[in-house]
C-alpha cells in the first residue's frame, strides 16, 4: 500500500510517501524558522500562509523523487491535531481535496502518535513493548507502548514541558529563535555545574514532570547577573545555559529510568524534537548500557515535525488493522483538533 502523508501542525510543512512493503520512499520538509525568527516565535497567521505556499511544490517533489504518480497511491494521511488550528486546516483541507479528487481514503493522524512511532523508521528499530519518552513542543510524556494504538500514559508534565523550558530559558538568556537549539549551542561553552538550579519533581515518587520552577530559577539567576552587570557576559550566560540543559536532562533521564523499573521493561524509545539533544542521547545510552537494555531514537532529521512520521503512522495503523479504508473513502466531512488527547486514538 502506497500512502502520501502531510504534516502542517505548526511551523514545518512536511510531505512524504511511504510504502507498506518498502518503507519510506521519499520525504521533503520546509522549515519556517527563518521567517519566524524576526518575531522571536511562531506567528500563527504567517505559518498558515506559508503552508499554503509550500504544500503543492513539496507534493510534486516527493512524488517525483519516489517515482510515484498520484494514481498509484492507495491512501492519503494528514495531521488532524493537535497543533495550530489554521496551520492544521491547510494540511487537512489540501489532503482531503487531494484524496477526494482521486477517490482515495483520507486518514487523520494524531501528531504525537506520528512522533511516537517515528523511531520505527530508523535502521535499528525497537520491538513492542517499550517505554516511550515523548518530548515534543508543549508535550512531555512517558508511556508504555504495547503496540500500535496501545498506549498507557505513565506520567506527563503538569505545567511547562521540557521543550518549553528550553525555549523560555533561551529567551531569558537573550537568545534567538528557535530557543532550544540556541541554548544547547551556547551551553557547549559553559560549565553545567556552575549554577545550582532545581530539578523539579525529581524525587516526587511519581512519573510526572514540572519545569515551570526551573524557568523561574533561570529568571532569578539572570536578574542576579544583571544586578552585578554580568548579564551581557557571554561566559556567565554560557554557564547558565549549560546548567539549565543539565537540569532538564537530569530530570528526563531519571524519570525515564524510573518508568523502566516500574514496568519491568528494558527498552526505551525517545521521540520528539528534544530527542535530538546530544547530552540527553548520551546520558540515556550510557544508562541503558549499564542496565543491559536498549534505547532508540528517530534519525536526527526526523526528530522535528515531518511528513514521514505521518505517512508512517498511517502505514503502521493500516498494518495493525486500525484503519477502515472504505469508510474513510466515503466520508467527505472532516475536522481538525487543535487539542487532542493521545489516549483518544488508543484501542481496547
Amino acid at each position: 500500500m502506497l500512502i502520501i502523508g502531510f504534516e502542517s501542525s505548526c511551523d514545518e510543512t512536511g510531505v512524504a510517501v511511504a510504502c507498506t512493503e518498502r518503507g519510506l520512499l521519499s520525504h521533503a520538509l520546509h522549515s519556517q524558522i527563518a521567517m519566524h525568527r524576526e518575531y522571536g516565535g511562531v506567528v500563527p497567521e504567517l505559518a498558515s500562509r506559508d503552508h499554503i505556499r509550500r504544500i503543492v511544490p513539496l507534493t510534486r517533489q516527493v512524488l517525483g523523487e519516489a517515482g510515484v504518480r498520484p494514481e498509484d497511491l492507495d491512501a492519503v494521511a494528514y495531521t488532524a491535531g493537535p497543533g495550530l488550528a489554521g496551520a492544521l486546516l491547510v494540511g487537512a483541507s489540501f489532503a482531503r481535496a487531494f484524496a477526494w479528487a482521486r477517490n482515495l481514503p483520507a486518514i487523520p493522524i494524531h501528531h504525537l502518535e506520528g512522533h511516537l512511532l517515528s523511531p520505527l523508521l530508523a535502521d535499528e528499530r525497537p520491538d513492542f513493548p517499550f517505554v516511550a519518552l515523548l518530548v515534543s513542543g508543549g508535550h512531555t510524556q512517558l508511556m508504555r507502548v504495547d503496540g500500535v494504538g496501545r498506549y498507557d500514559l505513565l506520567g506527563e508534565t503538569l505545567d511547562d514541558a521540557a521543550g518549553e523550558a528550553f525555549d523560555k530559558s533561551a529567551k531569558l538568556l537573550g537568545l534567538g529563535y528557535p530557543g532550544g537549539p540556541e541554548l544547547s549551542r551556547l551551553a557547549e561553552q559553559g560549565d553545567p555545574q556552575a549554577c545550582a538550579l532545581p530539578r523539579p519533581m525529581l524525587h516526587s515518587g511519581d512519573l510526572d514532570f514540572s519545569f515551570s520552577g526551573l524557568k523561574t530559577a533561570v529568571l532569578t539567576r539572570m536578574r542576579s547577573l544583571r544586578d552585578v552587570g554580568q548579564d551581557d557576559d557571554r561566559a556567565a550566560r554560557a554557564d547558565l545555559a549549560a546548567s539549565t540543559e543539565a537540569a532538564i536532562v537530569d530530570v528526563l533521564a531519571a524519570k525515564s529510568l524510573q518508568a523502566l523499573r516500574r514496568t519491568g521493561l528494558k527498552t526505551l524509545v525517545v521521540a520528539g524534537g528534544v530527542g535530538a539533544n546530544r547530552h540527553l542521547r548520551a546520558r540515556l545510552r550510557d544508562a541503558l548500557n549499564t542496565l543491559g537494555g536498549q534505547v532508540f531514537f528517530p534519525p536526527l532529521h526526523l526528530c522535528t515535525d515531518n511528513g514521514a512520521m505521518i505517512a508512517w503512522a498511517a502505514v503502521m495503523r493500516g498494518r495493525a488493522g486500525l484503519v477502515d479504508l472504505a469508510a474513510l473513502r466515503s466520508d467527505a466531512a472532516f475536522e481538525v483538533r487543535p487539542r487532542w488527547d493521545l489516549q483518544d486514538v488508543c484501542v481496547g
